[in-house]
């Protein structure tokens, strides 16, 4: 059981930064994902955590042990790539056997290496057929084997069910987590997809541009994102947003998005006065907005519904409120027609503020 850690991680490519002072670390057994849009540095920051690219700056720890400029046979690490690499001119056992071979494993253990691995990952069937027979997450499975078959110290994964239908990645997912617990393995698991990233995740650390915006807990940070990125980024559908600006009345503040006010003094413990002299925007997640059978029920505001969709049992309602557009997450047991008028509330403790310019949040949810 060890953890990775990385300090100020940083590589060009080119012109390009492509890993800009990366810093984590992970606990031990964790499953640490790391997600964000294509292209913002995922596949590179693995390929430079496996040995695979040099960074320009940093260093790399495993167990505590400076692993920088260890060369990647020697690093003890696994990678699992989007595309698996496997041979199509050898069986199942020869492909998960190889990383054997080429450490001279004898014959007898590699048998019993594989053997049992294979039998773990439910593919013995495998083991006699060659590639172009495998399905996709078949495939997959043989090229995790490989990876685990070297009981490496650290299991990266990179976009390893991107390729995968829905039915297949869903239940992928499911084992994965099962494997990493009964491997007792820290894992690295990169992905593009935040529902994905949330689901399998310990942590999550959200990327943008080679930086690493937010790390946390899912539902931290779904909760609490640190940044306008990050609340637009994480969660689906995505947070409502909408121009504002912030006012004090009294022992009162008060959040003007001109069709609406909001009172947000519960959130007062994150805000200075500087807030007052910035173009904010106010965020609320689509479940926080909550529609009312009447004007009487509390703080709340006309609407008119534009829209709605839905999603197994859930209903997404898109709400006018004069010229903003609002998102509702409510069950299939309500209905609303075109046109509607209605009545909407939001539940001000969990409203968000975040600077239009910076993009930093200057009110967060706790």
């Amino acid at each position: 059981m060890v953890t990775l850690e990385l300090k100020e991680i940083s590589k060009k490519i080119g012109s390009r930064q492509v890993l800009d002072h990366v810093s984590f670390k992970t606990g031990e057994m964790e499953l640490f994902a790391l997600t964000g849009p294509p292209s913002v540095g995922k596949t590179t920051l693995l390929k430079v955590i496996a040995g695979l690219s040099a960074p320009d700056d940093g260093e790399i720890l495993v167990g505590g042990e400076d692993i920088t400029r260890v060369s990647a046979s020697e690093r003890g690490i696994g990678m699992v790539f989007e595309n698996p690499a496997v041979y199509p001119n050898r069986t199942g056992f020869e492909n998960i056997a190889f990383p054997l071979k080429i450490a001279r494993v004898s014959s007898a253990e590699t048998r019993k290496r594989v053997g049992a691995i294979a039998e773990t990952l439910g593919i013995t069937h495998l083991l006699d057929r060659r590639p172009a027979t495998y399905s996709g997450g078949e495939l997959q499975r043989v090229a995790l084997a490989r990876a685990l078959v070297r009981s490496p110290r650290i299991l990266l994964l990179d976009e390893p069910l991107k390729n995968l239908d829905a039915k297949i990645r869903e239940t992928t997912r499911i084992e994965l987590r099962r494997l990493q617990k009964e491997f007792g393995i820290t894992m690295v698991f990169s992905t593009h997809d935040q529902l994905e990233a949330t689901a399998v995740g310990d942590r999550i650390a959200v990327m943008k541009q080679g930086v690493i915006e937010q790390i946390g807990a899912p539902e931290e940070v779904y909760c609490s994102p640190r940044t306008l990125f990050v609340a637009r980024f994480i969660g689906s559908p995505t947070m409502n947003l909408t121009e504002c600006v912030l006012k004090r009345v009294g022992d009162r503040w008060l959040v003007d998005a001109s069709n609406f006010n909001v009172d947000v003094t519960s959130h007062a413990h994150g805000m200075d006065m500087e807030a007052m002299t910035h173009e904010l925007l106010l965020g609320v997640r689509p479940e926080d907005v909550i529609v009312v059978g009447s004007p009487e029920s509390g703080r709340c505001f006309e609407g008119r519904v534009e829209l709605t969709q839905d999603f197994g049992d859930e209903r997404v309602v898109n709400i006018r409120v004069g010229n903003v557009s609002l998102n509702c997450l409510t069950g299939k047991d309500r209905v609303f027609g075109y046109g509607q008028e209605v009545y909407v509330k939001l539940r001000e403790e969990k409203v968000h503020l975040f600077h239009r310019e910076t993009g930093m949040a200057v009110a967060r949810n706790k």
